[in-house]
């Protein structure tokens, strides 16, 4: 399904990322990927890309970092002609931006630099690597409802879902589809980091039709994969819900 495409792949951390998986799936379907990385955990990355079916290479990328930035479409030269598509895997807020009314404006802006600004700053920084067009996936955690123990993690989240809308009109004459997943709680390195996270993961499968398991990121990957890939060339600024239904769902 993706043979010939190069893909860059955010957010590889662990084998339980989600990313990790859409970066083993593309390769599985004949992509090639990219990962990126950033100081401390370069070396993790680095450990975990050898885990892959082909090991993958690892760029530097702090996506709060101008000169990275504008470095990116280098670093990405030195891999591949063009870029096909881009996985947004990230998310980061400090402790303090998990109490909504005692949180500082500090604590906030930046949860919702790198978790919602990223994606434009991603998504610029990629497009000169994209001149044939191609797709940016998102992974988000559906910003519809105030969910408890979420507080400016869900309102930077709600940032990340408009920000994908203006970016998908902005790149589609340029031939770049953007998309967003809304996943249900996956028991991933950064969903252990929110404080209360027990809360989706104690619920969630009984709320859900076709049931759901916090240690299963396949589904989700899937996902992603599939909107890398050519098989939605008319969807952007969409958000695809993989959460076993619990969206759909009343009290």
């Amino acid at each position: 399904m993706l043979t010939g495409k190069t893909f860059l792949i955010t957010g590889v951390l662990m084998e339980s990322s989600i990313a990790f998986h859409v970066a083993k799936l593309a390769q599985e379907q004949g992509a090639q990927v990219i990962l990126t990385s950033f100081g401390r955990t370069m070396k993790i990355t680095r450990t975990i890309a050898k885990r892959l079916p082909q090991e993958a290479p690892v760029i530097e990328l702090d996506v709060t970092s101008e000169e990275d930035l504008a470095a990116l479409a280098g670093r990405i030269g030195e891999h591949t002609e063009r870029l096909d598509g881009v996985l947004h895997s990230i998310g980061f807020a400090p402790e303090g931006a998990f109490t909504f009314l005692d949180a500082s404006w500090e604590d906030v802006s930046t949860a919702i630099h790198v978790s919602a600004y990223s994606l434009k700053a991603l998504g610029v920084a990629a497009l000169p690597m994209m001149s044939e067009g191609g797709s940016i996936v998102g992974l988000t955690f559906d910003a519809s409802f105030a969910w408890p123990v979420y507080d400016w993690m869900g309102v930077a989240k709600a940032a990340f879902e408009s920000t994908n809308r203006y970016l998908a009109r902005d790149l589609g004459p340029k031939g770049v589809r953007c998309n967003l997943v809304a996943a249900g709680p996956i028991r991933t390195t950064a969903a252990k980091s929110i404080p209360g996270f027990e809360t989706f993961e104690n619920s969630w499968d009984d709320r859900a039709p076709v049931g759901w398991d916090v240690n299963d990121p396949v589904p989700t990957a899937k996902a992603c994969t599939m909107l890398l890939s050519d098989w939605f060339p008319a969807t952007t600024g969409e958000i695809l819900h993989v959460d076993g239904g619990v969206h759909a769902m009343g009290i």
